[in-house]
């Protein structure tokens, strides 16, 4: 099957689609993307791809859907990855071989989306039942993806309204250098204070004049904008 579904990918290639990809994705020599190669397939292509063959395609194949040069046949891997992990939901064992089989492949889960796809439906999800060490292992790894991974793997806690994780994982991060995950920070921080308002702000007190700008703006996006101003200027 994975000769048919390899096939089926490259039927979907588009030139005008991998070069606009290429310049979001900011795959030039010093971005964070930098060697990426895209084939110009959109999203619902690969979702469509996915549906068809996830059932058949073992973790060998998906280990060489994610040795690929091309972005979009390793998006397909980790996407059968993540389906494979919820329809085993009966079999631990079956969800601990995805999980560490995951972990073994963070080198090749080096871009954004495909780690936004994935850490929350995986690495959170299997930590809810496991343990969070490894999200603080993750946190301190010198590989950008490994540390936004485990940002992103607290969404499954945030889901659940437990916080704890992701506030621990913010403060691991809280200095990190990179704009990326600043974002991610900033977005997880953003998806408790919908929940919990008051938790949120708990942990912006001690905080928020040493965070980075981004952190900030996408922590705080749903405040009144009065609120926002406030803290933007220092004024809490």
């Amino acid at each position: 099957m994975l000769t048919e579904l390899l096939s089926e990918i490259k039927s979907q290639k588009n030139d005008v689609n991998a070069k606009n990809l290429q310049r979001f994705f900011k795959t030039k020599k010093g971005e964070y993307g930098e060697g990426d190669v895209f084939i110009g397939i959109k999203m619902p292509i690969v979702r469509g791809i996915v549906k068809k063959y996830w059932k058949y395609t073992p973790l060998k194949d998906i280990q060489e859907l994610l040795n690929s040069k091309f972005h979009e046949e390793r998006m397909i891997g980790i996407l059968i990855l993540v389906q494979a992990y919820k329809k085993s939901k009966k079999d631990k064992l079956k969800q601990r071989e995805i999980f560490e089989f995951y972990l073994k492949n963070t080198s090749r889960i080096n871009n954004w989306d495909l780690v936004d796809l994935s850490a929350p439906n995986i690495v959170g999800d299997f930590s809810g039942i496991e343990g969070t060490e490894i999200l603080k292992f993750l946190a301190k790894s010198n590989n950008i993806w490994e540390r936004r991974i485990a940002i992103l793997a607290t969404g499954a806690f945030i889901r659940k309204r437990i916080f704890g994780e992701t506030l621990a994982i913010a403060d691991m991060l809280l200095k990190d250098e990179h704009d990326l995950i600043h974002k991610a920070v900033g977005w997880m921080l953003r998806e408790v204070g919908k929940r919990n308002k008051e938790v949120l702000e708990i942990f912006l007190k001690e905080r928020y004049k040493e965070m980075p700008r981004t952190m900030l703006r996408y922590s705080i996006e749903k405040f009144p904008e009065e609120k926002r101003r406030a803290y933007l200027k220092g004024n809490i």
